[in-house]
Protein backbone atom coordinates (compact mmCIF):
# COMPACT_ATOMS: atom_id res chain seq x y z
CA UNK A 1 0.00 0.00 0.00
CA UNK A 2 2.64 2.23 0.95
CA UNK A 3 4.28 1.67 -2.49
CA UNK A 4 1.08 2.49 -4.12
CA UNK A 5 1.61 6.04 -2.94
CA UNK A 6 -0.61 5.59 0.21
CA UNK A 7 0.71 7.12 3.93
CA UNK A 8 0.72 4.10 5.80
CA UNK A 9 1.10 3.79 9.90
CA UNK A 10 1.67 0.51 11.69
CA UNK A 11 1.50 -0.84 14.71
CA UNK A 12 2.37 -4.17 16.30
CA UNK A 13 2.10 -5.52 19.17
CA UNK A 14 5.51 -6.54 19.70
CA UNK A 15 8.70 -4.78 18.50
CA UNK A 16 9.82 -6.38 15.33
CA UNK A 17 13.02 -6.77 13.04
CA UNK A 18 9.58 -6.80 10.43
CA UNK A 19 8.19 -3.47 11.83
CA UNK A 20 12.01 -1.74 11.93
CA UNK A 21 12.00 -2.57 8.37
CA UNK A 22 8.66 -0.88 7.49
CA UNK A 23 9.58 2.04 9.26
CA UNK A 24 12.79 1.88 7.43
CA UNK A 25 10.38 1.98 3.82
CA UNK A 26 8.73 5.55 5.28
CA UNK A 27 5.87 4.47 7.34
CA UNK A 28 5.16 5.74 10.47
CA UNK A 29 4.58 3.95 13.73
CA UNK A 30 1.42 4.69 15.87
CA UNK A 31 2.03 3.96 19.91
CA UNK A 32 -1.38 2.49 20.42
CA UNK A 33 -3.98 -0.09 18.66
CA UNK A 34 -5.99 2.86 19.77
CA UNK A 35 -4.38 5.30 17.92
CA UNK A 36 -4.14 2.77 14.87
CA UNK A 37 -7.36 2.18 14.42
CA UNK A 38 -8.49 6.12 14.54
CA UNK A 39 -7.69 6.45 11.45
CA UNK A 40 -10.02 6.80 8.58
CA UNK A 41 -9.32 3.38 7.25
CA UNK A 42 -7.71 0.76 9.20
CA UNK A 43 -6.74 -2.97 8.92
CA UNK A 44 -5.51 -5.31 11.38
CA UNK A 45 -4.63 -9.03 10.46
CA UNK A 46 -4.50 -10.71 13.98
CA UNK A 47 -3.10 -15.03 15.13
CA UNK A 48 -6.45 -16.30 16.43
CA UNK A 49 -10.00 -15.14 17.77
CA UNK A 50 -8.38 -14.19 21.81
CA UNK A 51 -5.96 -11.85 19.47
CA UNK A 52 -8.22 -9.89 17.58
CA UNK A 53 -11.03 -9.74 20.95
CA UNK A 54 -8.24 -7.95 22.36
CA UNK A 55 -6.70 -5.65 20.24
CA UNK A 56 -10.12 -5.16 18.64
CA UNK A 57 -11.52 -3.92 21.68
CA UNK A 58 -13.87 -1.75 22.09
CA UNK A 59 -11.81 0.39 24.20
CA UNK A 60 -9.01 0.65 21.18
CA UNK A 61 -12.53 1.03 18.83
CA UNK A 62 -13.06 4.05 20.93
CA UNK A 63 -16.65 6.66 20.50
CA UNK A 64 -18.66 7.35 17.44
CA UNK A 65 -17.54 9.88 15.35
CA UNK A 66 -15.86 10.34 11.97
CA UNK A 67 -16.29 8.03 9.58
CA UNK A 68 -14.09 4.90 9.55
CA UNK A 69 -13.52 2.11 7.81
CA UNK A 70 -12.22 -1.58 9.70
CA UNK A 71 -10.64 -4.37 7.60
CA UNK A 72 -10.05 -7.16 9.09
CA UNK A 73 -7.77 -9.64 7.09
CA UNK A 74 -7.20 -11.98 9.92
CA UNK A 75 -8.93 -15.42 9.34
CA UNK A 76 -11.09 -15.51 12.35
CA UNK A 77 -14.27 -17.64 13.41
CA UNK A 78 -17.48 -16.61 11.72
CA UNK A 79 -18.53 -16.08 15.53
CA UNK A 80 -16.04 -13.57 15.87
CA UNK A 81 -16.86 -11.69 12.96
CA UNK A 82 -20.58 -11.28 14.21
CA UNK A 83 -19.23 -9.99 17.44
CA UNK A 84 -16.54 -7.66 15.62
CA UNK A 85 -19.27 -6.80 13.38
CA UNK A 86 -21.13 -5.64 16.20
CA UNK A 87 -18.32 -3.81 18.06
CA UNK A 88 -17.38 -1.95 15.46
CA UNK A 89 -20.92 -1.13 14.15
CA UNK A 90 -21.59 -0.06 17.73
CA UNK A 91 -18.67 2.68 17.31
CA UNK A 92 -20.45 4.25 14.09
CA UNK A 93 -17.63 2.50 12.60
CA UNK A 94 -17.89 -0.10 8.92
CA UNK A 95 -16.58 -3.28 9.27
CA UNK A 96 -15.03 -5.45 6.34
CA UNK A 97 -13.84 -8.99 6.45
CA UNK A 98 -10.66 -9.88 4.42
CA UNK A 99 -9.26 -12.77 4.88
CA UNK A 100 -6.50 -14.18 2.39
CA UNK A 101 -5.06 -16.91 0.31
CA UNK A 102 -1.77 -17.07 -0.39
CA UNK A 103 1.76 -17.46 1.45
CA UNK A 104 4.11 -14.74 3.01
CA UNK A 105 5.81 -14.99 0.21
CA UNK A 106 3.24 -14.44 -2.32
CA UNK A 107 1.91 -11.62 -0.38
CA UNK A 108 4.80 -10.02 -0.53
CA UNK A 109 4.41 -9.81 -4.09
CA UNK A 110 0.89 -8.74 -4.30
CA UNK A 111 -0.02 -12.25 -5.29
CA UNK A 112 -2.68 -12.58 -2.53
CA UNK A 113 -6.04 -13.56 -3.32
CA UNK A 114 -8.65 -11.65 -1.33
CA UNK A 115 -11.90 -12.66 0.11
CA UNK A 116 -13.67 -10.22 1.08
CA UNK A 117 -17.61 -9.31 2.53
CA UNK A 118 -18.97 -6.09 4.32
CA UNK A 119 -21.21 -3.42 3.21
CA UNK A 120 -20.79 -2.72 -0.24
CA UNK A 121 -19.97 1.04 0.10
CA UNK A 122 -17.12 0.23 2.89
CA UNK A 123 -16.16 -2.49 -0.21
CA UNK A 124 -16.11 -0.32 -2.79
CA UNK A 125 -14.11 2.08 -0.55
CA UNK A 126 -11.35 -0.36 0.70
CA UNK A 127 -10.80 -1.65 -3.06
CA UNK A 128 -7.88 0.36 -4.48
CA UNK A 129 -5.99 -0.35 -1.54
CA UNK A 130 -6.80 -3.88 -1.22
CA UNK A 131 -6.04 -4.27 -4.85
CA UNK A 132 -2.19 -3.23 -3.97
CA UNK A 133 -1.61 -6.29 -2.17
CA UNK A 134 -3.92 -8.90 -4.52
CA UNK A 135 -4.11 -10.26 -7.70
CA UNK A 136 -8.09 -10.60 -7.05
CA UNK A 137 -10.55 -9.49 -4.60
CA UNK A 138 -13.62 -11.74 -4.22
CA UNK A 139 -16.66 -10.22 -3.05
CA UNK A 140 -18.71 -12.95 -1.39
CA UNK A 141 -21.46 -10.73 0.66
CA UNK A 142 -22.44 -8.24 2.46
CA UNK A 143 -22.30 -9.77 6.32
CA UNK A 144 -18.46 -10.24 7.12
CA UNK A 145 -18.73 -13.70 8.47
CA UNK A 146 -19.29 -15.30 4.96
CA UNK A 147 -16.14 -13.99 3.76
CA UNK A 148 -14.67 -15.88 7.00
CA UNK A 149 -16.55 -18.88 6.47
CA UNK A 150 -15.36 -19.08 2.93
CA UNK A 151 -11.64 -18.87 4.48
CA UNK A 152 -12.27 -21.33 6.71
CA UNK A 153 -13.64 -23.88 4.21
CA UNK A 154 -10.91 -23.14 2.03
CA UNK A 155 -8.77 -24.31 4.70
CA UNK A 156 -10.47 -27.20 5.04
CA UNK A 157 -9.77 -28.49 2.04
CA UNK A 158 -6.42 -27.39 2.32
CA UNK A 159 -5.92 -29.32 5.48
CA UNK A 160 -6.73 -32.18 3.41
CA UNK A 161 -4.36 -31.34 -0.15
CA UNK A 162 -2.02 -31.77 2.55
CA UNK A 163 -3.19 -34.92 4.48
CA UNK A 164 -3.62 -36.75 1.02
CA UNK A 165 -0.28 -35.45 -0.62
CA UNK A 166 2.13 -36.82 2.48
CA UNK A 167 -0.27 -40.25 2.62
CA UNK A 168 0.64 -40.24 -1.38
CA UNK A 169 4.17 -39.77 -0.91
CA UNK A 170 4.38 -42.47 1.37
CA UNK A 171 2.84 -44.81 -0.43
CA UNK A 172 5.04 -43.99 -3.38
CA UNK A 173 8.48 -44.01 -1.33
CA UNK A 174 7.59 -47.49 0.39
CA UNK A 175 7.61 -49.06 -2.87
CA UNK A 176 10.90 -47.41 -3.72
CA UNK A 177 9.64 -44.51 -6.15
CA UNK A 178 11.21 -40.84 -5.51
CA UNK A 179 8.93 -39.10 -3.82
CA UNK A 180 9.88 -35.20 -6.06
CA UNK A 181 9.22 -37.66 -9.25
CA UNK A 182 5.49 -38.15 -7.67
CA UNK A 183 5.39 -34.45 -7.53
CA UNK A 184 6.29 -33.74 -10.88
CA UNK A 185 3.86 -36.57 -12.19
CA UNK A 186 0.78 -35.39 -10.02
CA UNK A 187 1.39 -31.87 -10.45
CA UNK A 188 1.99 -32.39 -14.37
CA UNK A 189 -1.61 -34.55 -14.47
CA UNK A 190 -4.26 -34.22 -11.97
CA UNK A 191 -3.41 -31.66 -9.74
CA UNK A 192 -2.06 -28.94 -11.53
CA UNK A 193 -2.81 -25.81 -8.78
CA UNK A 194 -0.68 -23.88 -6.62
CA UNK A 195 -1.31 -25.90 -3.92
CA UNK A 196 -0.21 -29.25 -4.88
CA UNK A 197 2.86 -27.21 -6.59
CA UNK A 198 4.09 -25.17 -3.77
CA UNK A 199 3.17 -28.12 -0.48
CA UNK A 200 3.74 -31.14 -2.89
CA UNK A 201 7.70 -29.93 -3.77
CA UNK A 202 8.10 -28.91 -0.08
CA UNK A 203 6.71 -32.80 1.34
CA UNK A 204 8.73 -34.68 -1.28
CA UNK A 205 12.04 -32.17 -0.08
CA UNK A 206 11.51 -32.38 3.64
CA UNK A 207 11.42 -28.15 3.63
CA UNK A 208 9.72 -27.63 6.81
CA UNK A 209 11.91 -24.55 7.90
CA UNK A 210 11.35 -21.74 8.13
CA UNK A 211 7.21 -22.49 8.53
CA UNK A 212 4.72 -19.84 6.09
CA UNK A 213 2.31 -21.50 8.42
CA UNK A 214 2.96 -23.17 11.83
CA UNK A 215 1.02 -26.61 12.93
CA UNK A 216 -0.58 -24.71 15.59
CA UNK A 217 -2.58 -22.42 13.30
CA UNK A 218 -3.09 -25.58 10.90
CA UNK A 219 -5.04 -26.75 14.01
CA UNK A 220 -6.59 -23.13 14.70
CA UNK A 221 -7.78 -23.34 11.41
CA UNK A 222 -9.38 -26.87 11.97
CA UNK A 223 -11.05 -26.31 14.92
CA UNK A 224 -12.39 -23.00 13.09
CA UNK A 225 -14.13 -25.78 10.54
CA UNK A 226 -15.52 -27.77 13.59
CA UNK A 227 -17.08 -24.91 14.98
CA UNK A 228 -18.49 -24.11 11.90
CA UNK A 229 -19.89 -27.40 11.08
CA UNK A 230 -21.33 -27.48 14.49
CA UNK A 231 -23.30 -23.91 14.79
CA UNK A 232 -24.51 -24.97 10.87
CA UNK A 233 -24.93 -28.58 11.69
CA UNK A 234 -23.05 -29.32 9.18
CA UNK A 235 -21.62 -33.29 8.84
CA UNK A 236 -17.79 -33.23 8.88
CA UNK A 237 -16.63 -36.98 9.00
CA UNK A 238 -13.28 -36.31 8.07
CA UNK A 239 -12.38 -33.95 10.10
CA UNK A 240 -11.48 -36.49 12.94
CA UNK A 241 -8.48 -37.70 10.85
CA UNK A 242 -7.20 -34.75 10.57
CA UNK A 243 -7.51 -33.83 14.39
CA UNK A 244 -5.51 -36.76 15.17
CA UNK A 245 -2.40 -36.21 12.73
CA UNK A 246 -2.31 -31.89 13.83
CA UNK A 247 -2.48 -33.01 17.28
CA UNK A 248 0.27 -35.70 17.13
CA UNK A 249 2.36 -33.21 15.24
CA UNK A 250 1.90 -30.63 18.18
CA UNK A 251 2.78 -33.17 20.59
CA UNK A 252 6.42 -33.86 18.79
CA UNK A 253 8.95 -31.12 19.74
CA UNK A 254 10.66 -32.39 16.58
CA UNK A 255 7.49 -31.15 14.30
CA UNK A 256 5.35 -28.59 16.47
CA UNK A 257 7.67 -25.37 15.68
CA UNK A 258 7.67 -26.51 11.67
CA UNK A 259 5.17 -25.72 8.60
CA UNK A 260 2.04 -27.25 9.01
CA UNK A 261 2.86 -29.63 5.76
CA UNK A 262 5.00 -31.35 8.50
CA UNK A 263 2.26 -33.97 8.84
CA UNK A 264 3.40 -35.59 5.62
CA UNK A 265 6.17 -36.90 8.17
CA UNK A 266 3.90 -38.67 10.25
CA UNK A 267 2.61 -40.87 7.70
CA UNK A 268 6.26 -41.36 6.36
CA UNK A 269 7.43 -42.67 9.75
CA UNK A 270 4.73 -45.01 9.48
CA UNK A 271 5.73 -46.66 6.66
CA UNK A 272 9.61 -46.55 7.14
Amino acid sequence: MAEAGSSVTVWNRSRTAAESELLAAGMTRAESAAEALAAPISFSMLADDSAADAVLSRENIGVAGRRRVHVNMASVSAQMADLLTRRFSDADVKYVAAPVLGRPEVAAKGGLNILVAGPREAVEEVDPLLAAASVRRWVLGESPRQANAVKVAMNFMLLHALESMGEGIALVEAEGVDGSDFVDLFTSTFFGGPIHQVYGRIIADRRYDPPGFTVALGLKDLTLAEQLAAERRVSLPTAPVLRTQFETALADPALAGLDWSVIAELGRTRSS
